[in-house]
């Protein structure tokens, strides 16, 4: 029971509704908060959860989630303590307030070719999906299968400074587990070691290089009762996420298809997987979050098949964000912020995707999205793609600071991978467009030099209309002669990713097949001489570059099957037009 202390401290946490309404009861010496309270306050541990880290403590949540429905919404309140759960089910109305030293802990799943997980439960089934299973990958086509999730419901909120952690998720990975003997990841967020796999018949052999993940089972994502998400949400609106901490989120930290009026704000988030996907979404706010993703992406719009019909994510907001990929599992929220290094430990596997990415699913496009105030660490930057024959048009980048990118610091694909069923939408015959992009006020230090900032659309689908203002990139250099000699090949269809051309005849900024490109105030510096170019056109027409400043030798420039071009008031070369 609660006493007037500890009721005094959660309220001043709860919005200011609820604390106006409970202020008449704060003179009472031992209140306690029931439903028949009248307050609209609903504490989980009234309806039967225990939070002792030993008990399955599901049916009591959900009881108390469905109990504060019934009653018109209110908030359930989750005091400190270890909750286990399986899969709790979100209501309209409701918010979930996690108080400080509250841990949802997800409880863990069934073992490869085992029917149940911790003490016999199991996870929602992930819903019949099958006709849209060939146009993204398992995870996003499902949100049942989570440890909380919701699915067409509306005015609801998760909050409060407490923790989630997906200890017993999947992050995707086939069947088979780690040696009992791996080691834990974090301070103060050791797991426990995994129960020992099924006899018969015998896992898939171990492979250290797959798991840098620390000592957690290899659950395999698609088997019957696994859960593979912290959250999912699926055709909702007016969704607010805010204060709490994610730790090893599964295949995605956050999955949210077609949630409407969302805000997301001071999340930390520190997962073997996505950190955020915000996929088929309108009107986005995405504040003062940490996200450390070492094996997947941070931040990551999309606009996939999965409702069944193309629908952009549009009208998006990202600020005030620190995105990295590079610590181990666990110690960005613990706070020891290790490195990985290349140790046994770390299974020769460093981490380091960790970026914000419009794409890779791309069926329904991407529109009127800023992109502000960012912090990227060790990670590979910021990539804008379209490659599933939709438009992504309309996005503004200012005021990201990165360091030690490991791959492109800008990257703009526009590809025809087309992958959506035929006939419906653009899809199919036509690719998409990638246009009106400005990028201003980047700085990015110790950048790999083997990439450069890679801007390429596909033969008669032109990247279009690009600002490029106040950049200054400082990469590591050091490229050979014969580099600038590489003739880059088209991979019209293939996987958008920041390598997918190998290395490029430029170690600044490489571009391809773009018409109406601005590039001005900007600096390349490599730190060891790199003997080529420093901006690269091939296939460029109608392009300005002004005021550039890169190393002179053996040259700055060089453009390749390009016309009208301009280069004014730079450093990098004297002023010259090519007709």
């Amino acid at each position: 029971m609660e006493t007037t202390d500890f009721r005094r401290r959660e309220l001043l946490r709860l919005s200011p509704f609820v604390f106006a309404a409970t202020i008449p009861a704060l003179g009472s010496p031992t209140k306690v908060l029931t439903p028949s309270s009248g307050v609209g306050v609903f504490d989980v541990r009234t309806f039967g959860a225990t939070g002792d880290g030993k008990t399955l403590d599901t049916q009591a949540i959900n009881r108390t989630i469905e109990t504060a429905a019934a009653a018109g919404g209110g908030t359930v309140l989750f005091p400190a303590g270890n909750y286990i759960c399986f899969s709790i089910h979100l209501k309209s109305h409701v918010n979930l307030y996690l108080s400080q030293g509250c841990t949802i802990v997800a409880a863990e799943s069934p073992l490869p070719r085992q029917s149940s997980g911790y003490n016999g439960g199991t996870y929602d089934p992930a819903e019949p999906n099958t006709t849209y299973d060939a146009y993204q990958d398992y995870g996003h086509n499902h949100w049942h299968n989570s440890l909380i999730w919701g699915e067409d419901i509306h005015d609801f909120s998760i909050t409060g400074p407490g923790l989630i952690y997906g200890k017993g998720l999947s992050f995707g990975a086939g069947p088979g587990r780690p040696p009992a003997s791996a080691g834990a990841t974090g301070r103060g967020f050791g797991p426990e070691r995994p129960a020992a796999a099924p006899s018969a018949p015998p896992p898939r052999p171990f492979n250290p290089a797959r798991m840098v993940r620390g000592n957690y089972p290899m659950y395999q994502a698609e088997q019957a009762g696994v859960g593979n998400k912290a959250i999912a949400l699926k055709n909702c609106y007016n969704v607010e996420l805010r204060n709490f901490s994610i730790l090893k989120g599964g295949h995605f930290g956050l999955l949210l298809t077609g949630v409407d009026n969302l805000i997301i704000d001071n999340l930390k988030i520190d997962t073997d997987r996505d950190g955020m996907d915000i996929d088929c979404c309108k009107n986005i706010r995405v504040s003062d979050c940490t996200v450390n993703s070492p094996w997947d992406d941070g931040i990551c719009p999309k606009s996939s098949f999965a409702l069944g019909y193309n629908r952009a994510t549009e009208n998006l907001t990202i600020t005030n964000c620190y995105i990295t990929g590079a610590y181990r599992l666990g110690t960005v929220l613990d706070g020891t912020f290790k490195k990985f290094d290349g140790s046994e430990q770390d299974h020769g596997k460093v981490g380091g995707t960790g970026r914000i990415k419009c794409g890779t699913e791309s069926n329904g496009g991407f529109k009127n999205i800023t992109i502000s105030n960012c912090v990227f660490e060790g990670c590979q930057g910021l990539a804008l793609e379209t490659v599933d024959g939709a438009l992504l048009e309309d996005i503004a980048v200012t005021n990201i600071t990165m360091r030690d990118i490991i791959s492109c610091p800008i990257f703009l694909r526009l590809g025809s991978r087309l992958r959506g069923p035929k006939g419906t939408g653009d899809q199919s015959t036509v690719v998409g467009t990638l246009r009106r992009v400005l990028i201003s006020n980047i700085t990015s230090s110790n950048t790999a030099a083997k990439f450069g900032s890679n801007i390429t659309g596909i033969p008669g689908y032109p990247v279009e209309d690009l600002k490029f203002s106040d950049i200054y990139v400082e990469n590591v250099g050091g490229g050979a002669a014969e580099l600038a000699q590489i003739q880059v090949p088209e991979k019209e269809d293939a996987y958008p990713e920041p390598g997918m051309f190998g290395t490029l005849p430029a170690y600044g900024f490489y571009f391809r097949h773009v018409n109406r490109l601005e590039m001005s105030h900007v600096e390349v510096q490599p730190k060891a001489l790199d003997l080529r170019p420093a901006i690269y056109t091939d296939d460029v027409h109608r392009a300005d570059f002004c005021f550039i400043t890169a190393p002179t030798q053996p040259r700055a420039f060089s453009f390749n099957k390009s016309s009208d071009i301009r280069v004014l008031l730079s450093r990098a070369a004297p002023d010259a037009i090519l007709p």
